[in-house]
């Protein structure tokens, strides 16, 4: 059988556009209605932080607060600061390159012929994220994201929020839903055609080959149930919020204001159960950001070289950028949700792909979890020249989220130290 490298091309076309979505497919084994609602909230800061304003001295749970952990006293019952750990395989010369890596810990991000994988929050969505109207949500205050399919491909983040709250809480008219089902029905009829089409290649390939068609097949049934979902949420109402819809900021320098704008369209979207699954790139710019006695860009600064001017001026983008992370924080303890509040039921991961911007280390990367449900008040510390794979917190939150597994990457299990309150 000859096979056509136009036909090829057009299956493969599809398969490519389809990991994404895949990674959408609804729950399976999803929570049981009694259970409370899990959710996780994934935030990289790509420049890192100053450790010594970050990190305590003393480990467990009488640790004297750092400048930046003092803005955050009243959640100091609410977190847990991990220091010592890293991502498996990184390369201090891709230390920039490794944010592809943050969710996904695959080793060699930004090494010729790197290939990515899944990542934390798209391996949780392929399991829970057909429970609320958007599985995920990616978003990133300066382009790049932090969210990648299967097989390997990002996802594009969303890096206006006013775009995303008019998805979330805007109604479209009667038009336009009809649309919609419209668009859906016309995709549900393509996906069987290229379903046919590739089945007829299989008898034709190799083993190997084989296997990756056979991967192209489930992915198109998984978007096809995808789509079906998709149209039983087109007919539903989206909630409606007691909040005016955000204006995007232009500035592209004004890090601080693009962040608050994610973290609160982010509660938005955690309260109204729109999705429990979102990450968040923060913003490194390389000009000057609008606060007070800072003339240097966030990159500039970062990049340090312990120079003493350089180093005030950081600290002060460090400790607004904190504020915006202690302001989501409070905004979510002071959300009710049944017996408990918002905060108790998400998972809020903060971390960096490098432990100092200034000499592009990968080691010590500064980690922050919140809420969850974990047993929060202490610092847990690991040795950073042979610490456990941060892929064993991965572990550790996929499990509180209700997702049955016991490996994630180059994890060698759960996070020791890290308990759960039940």
């Amino acid at each position: 059988m000859t096979i056509h490298r136009r036909r090829f091309l057009r299956a493969s076309g599809v398969a490519l556009a389809l990991p994404t979505l895949q990674a959408l497919t609804p729950a399976r084994g999803a929570t049981p209605a009694e259970q409370p609602v899990r959710r996780m909230v994934c935030i990289c800061a790509p420049l890192g932080f100053y450790s010594p304003h970050f990190f305590p001295q003393q480990t467990g749970t009488d640790f004297e607060l750092t400048p930046y952990l003092e803005l955050l006293q009243d959640h100091r019952s609410d977190l847990t600061v991990i220091s010592g750990l890293s991502h498996v395989g990184t390369n201090p010369g891709f230390a920039h390159q490794a944010t592809a890596s943050f969710l996904t810990g695959m080793p060699g991000a930004g090494k010729p012929g790197f290939r990515n994988a899944i990542s934390l929050d798209q391996f949780a969505a392929e399991q829970i994220g057909g429970q609320t109207r958007f599985p995920s949500l990616c978003l990133s205050g300066e382009g790049l994201g932090l969210s990648w399919t299967r097989s390997g491909a990002i996802i594009p983040a969303d890096t206006s929020p006013s775009r995303v709250f008019a998805r979330m809480f805007l109604d479209g008219r009667a038009d336009e839903v009809q649309a919609q089902i419209r668009r859906l029905d016309d995709g549900q009829s393509v996906l069987d055609d290229v379903r046919d089409q590739a089945a007829g290649l299989r008898s034709s390939l190799g083993s190997s080959d084989r296997d990756k068609l056979d991967e192209y097949l489930s992915s198109v049934r998984a978007l096809e149930t995808r789509l079906v979902l998709d149209e039983s949420w087109v007919n539903k109402p989206k909630p409606k919020v007691d909040a005016e819809p955000p204006q995007d900021i232009s500035n592209a320098a004004d890090l601080i204001g693009r962040t608050r704008l994610l973290f609160d369209l982010s509660h938005l979207a955690l309260a109204s159960d729109s999705t429990r699954l979102i990450t968040i790139m923060l913003q490194g710019s390389t000009s000057s950001p609008p606060i007070q006695g800072v003339s240097l860009g966030h990159h500039d600064l970062s990049h340090h070289g312990k120079d003493p001017g350089k180093l005030e001026q950081l600290q002060k983008v460090e400790t607004e950028t904190i504020k915006t992370v202690r302001d989501l924080l409070s905004r979510l303890k002071g959300t009710q949700e049944g017996d408990a509040n918002l905060l108790d039921r998400t998972t809020v991961f903060l971390g960096s792909n490098l432990g100092d911007a200034s000499s592009h280390s990968v080691k010590n990367l500064p980690v922050l979890l919140c809420g969850g449900g974990f047993r929060h008040g202490q610092h847990l510390a690991f040795d950073p020249q042979n610490p456990p794979p941060l892929c064993n917190l991965f572990v550790s939150m996929l499990q509180r989220l209700g997702i049955e597994t016991d490996q994630f990457a180059t994890s060698t299990g759960t996070l020791s130290g890290l308990e759960t309150r039940g």
